[in-house]
C-alpha cells in the first residue's frame, strides 16, 4: 500500500513569516500540536507547541512579534507519496516522529501521514 492511500490531504499550515501568536491560536483552534511551515506549498519546516512554549521561551521571544521562522525545526523528516507505507512506518520508527510530512514529486506538501493511519 502506498503513502498516498491512507494520508490526510487536507492540512493545516503556517506561513514563516506569521508570529507565534499566530501559530499558536491555529493549533488551539485545530486541537494539534504540530504544524507545517509552508512557503508556497513548499515545506520549510515544522513548528510544534513545544517549540513555541520551551524554545521560544528559553530565548525570550515575543510571541507578539516573534515569526514561525525564529522557533520552528528547519530539518524535516518526510515521505513521498509514492512510498510504500511499511516504509513510511520505518522510518517514523527509526527517526521517533509520529507524523511525516507527504510531498510530491515537485517536493510541494500534499499530505501528512501519521502514527494512527
Amino acid at each position: 500500500m502506498k503513502v498516498r492511500e491512507l494520508m490526510t490531504r487536507d492540512i493545516a499550515v503556517v506561513h514563516p513569516d506569521s508570529t507565534l501568536q499566530e501559530a499558536a491560536d491555529r493549533m488551539r483552534q485545530l486541537d494539534v500540536g504540530p504544524l507545517p511551515v509552508c512557503d508556497n506549498n513548499r515545506l520549510v519546516g515544522m513548528i510544534t507547541d513545544r517549540d513555541i512554549t520551551v524554545r521560544s521561551t528559553a530565548e525570550g521571544l515575543d510571541p507578539w512579534t516573534a515569526q514561525v521562522r525564529e522557533a520552528m525545526t528547519p530539518e524535516v523528516v518526510c515521505c513521498s507519496e509514492d512510498d510504500d507505507l511499511a516504509d513510511a512506518a520505518r522510518l517514523m520508527n527509526e527517526k521517533q516522529v509520529r507524523r511525516l510530512p507527504v510531498l510530491d514529486r515537485n517536493r510541494r506538501l500534499v499530505g501528512i501521514v501519521s502514527l494512527c493511519d
